[in-house]
């Protein structure tokens, strides 16, 4: 059993930067990829960035060039560095795992961005 837990949530003004993290414990070990999606109101949940253990990475288009996702190995540890932030980033952000042991998810952290 994997448990995430999202942190950095939070108001921000349009064009501002917030940075979330997320901590995994639990039975995570060897090769795995860790993510964040994210779900506003009335919309599907969608991928925005995921990692690989060798630190692959793959952005949807919505966000390259304004995030940067980033892992630590050692600490088991994912962070999402989000710039440029504009009103239709707003949504609950989830971090997310695929490891051998089945697909985990935290409990979402809010992030709202308006004036």
């Amino acid at each position: 059993q994997v448990q995430l837990v999202e942190s950095g949530g939070g108001l921000v003004q349009p064009g501002g930067s917030l940075r979330l993290s997320c901590a995994a414990s639990g039975s995570i070990f060897g090769s795995n990829v860790m993510g964040w999606y994210r779900q506003a109101p009335g919309k599907e949940r969608e991928l925005i960035a995921t990692i690989t253990t060798a630190g692959s990475i793959n952005y949807a288009d919505s966000v390259k060039g304004r995030f940067t996702i980033s892992r630590n190995n050692a600490k088991n540890t994912v962070a999402l560095q989000m710039n440029s932030l504009q009103p239709e980033d707003t949504a609950v952000y989830y971090c997310n795992a695929r490891t051998i042991s089945g697909v985990y998810w935290g409990q979402g952290t809010q992030v709202t961005v308006s004036s």
